[in-house]
């Protein structure tokens, strides 16, 4: 899809936005996100629940927290697409949504993809409910480099000295970027000796 083409969709009514999400192919993606985006509460509706994975991911990320809300995203972490729940993740750490945690933490302990356990943890970490608090310590302590980056900031989202015992144990982690990481964060807030 050339940018033209991407920008003459984006300038259509819904009812031609809608052809192209059906019609599927190169533009149902863009089509999808300009419906999500100026589209009315209906039409958000229906790409939450259309059989393209592309769709429903547009949908979640172009509309935004506000507009899809904790109902319709936490449903979505039950979706079979991993690029789905990610984006249902983020809706939820936005939204701060305390009822969720549950949900993410189970999608944090045992997803089969990685972007979701890493997004899931983010969530718990914005979120910052005590309940979310030991998902986010297995994944600082136990999973690949890239959720444990992801969990020492999340950490930071915790008040509760396990959440800073962890930060600080994370600065001896085995991958670099993750030590680098958790030291710069525990640095910041005054608890590091710089000896």
């Amino acid at each position: 899809m050339t940018p033209i083409e991407a920008l003459e969709v984006l300038e259509l009514e819904a009812a031609e936005l809608w052809q192209h999400v059906e019609r599927g192919g190169r533009l149902a993606r863009t089509a999808a996100l300009a419906l999500a985006r100026r589209g009315s509460d209906d039409d958000r509706a229906r790409l939450l629940v259309h059989p393209e994975a592309a769709v429903r991911a547009a949908a979640l990320w172009a509309a935004g927290p506000a507009r899809i809300g904790e109902t319709a995203a936490t449903r979505l972490l039950e979706d079979p697409d991993p690029l789905v729940v990610e984006a249902a993740c983020w809706v939820l750490g936005e939204l701060e949504a305390a009822s969720a945690v549950s949900a993410l933490a189970r999608l944090a302990r045992r997803h089969d993809d990685l972007r979701v356990r890493e997004s899931s943890v983010a969530a718990l970490g914005a979120i910052g409910d005590l309940r979310g608090l030991d998902a986010v310590l297995e994944a600082a302590s136990g999973d690949k480099p890239a959720v444990r980056r992801r969990a020492v900031v999340a950490l930071c989202g915790f008040a509760d000295p396990r959440a800073e015992e962890a930060l600080r144990r994370t600065c001896d982690d085995r991958d670099r970027s993750v030590r680098s990481l958790a030291r710069d964060l525990v640095r910041d807030r005054g608890a590091l000796d710089e000896s």
